[in-house]
């Protein structure tokens, strides 16, 4: 007889080996990972309030305040004012910031590869496909790691 299903035991360890891994990554060029998801957001919807962000985060308000005030002040990004409401800020990534998404995709693609390596093309592609339809099965959105609201 089969012994028990450890599928989401193996995903919880897979997980937190990645994230370390990740982290590692981001500190090596002077990151960390809440600034690789907010340069990844910001990149993807330039101009997003600190409100949305937030959201898409699922943090609280006053500590991605905190989390944008030190990216702004390493230049990485900018807050202007809205000019349809003036109680906004929207946010955009300077050309340090664009620099800085384009080294952490370079990362992304070889951490990619580490985690994965002991499979196949074909085990990849599968394995991926799985995830996904996993992630949207539990209406997780695929741009935000739920690690971020930890630690914005």
């Amino acid at each position: 007889m089969p012994g028990p299903s450890r599928t989401a035991l193996h995903l919880s360890q897979l997980g937190n080996l990645a994230a370390a891994r990740f982290a590692e990554l981001t500190r090596s060029v002077g990151l960390t990972p809440s600034d690789a998801g907010v340069l990844r957001l910001l990149g993807r919807q330039p101009g997003i309030s600190q409100r949305v962000l937030a959201d898409r985060l699922g943090a609280v308000p006053s500590r991605v305040v905190v989390l944008l005030d030190s990216m702004e002040q390493r230049g990485l990004v900018t807050r202007t004012r809205s000019r349809t409401d003036r109680r906004t800020q929207e946010l955009t990534l300077t050309e340090e910031g664009q620099r800085a998404l384009g080294e952490l995709r370079g990362l992304a693609e070889r951490h990619d590869a580490d985690v994965l390596a002991p499979l196949t093309q074909d085990e990849r592609n599968q394995l991926g496909a799985l995830l996904a339809k996993l992630s949207e099965g539990h209406r997780l959105d695929p741009d935000v790691h739920p690690g971020y609201r930890d630690s914005a």
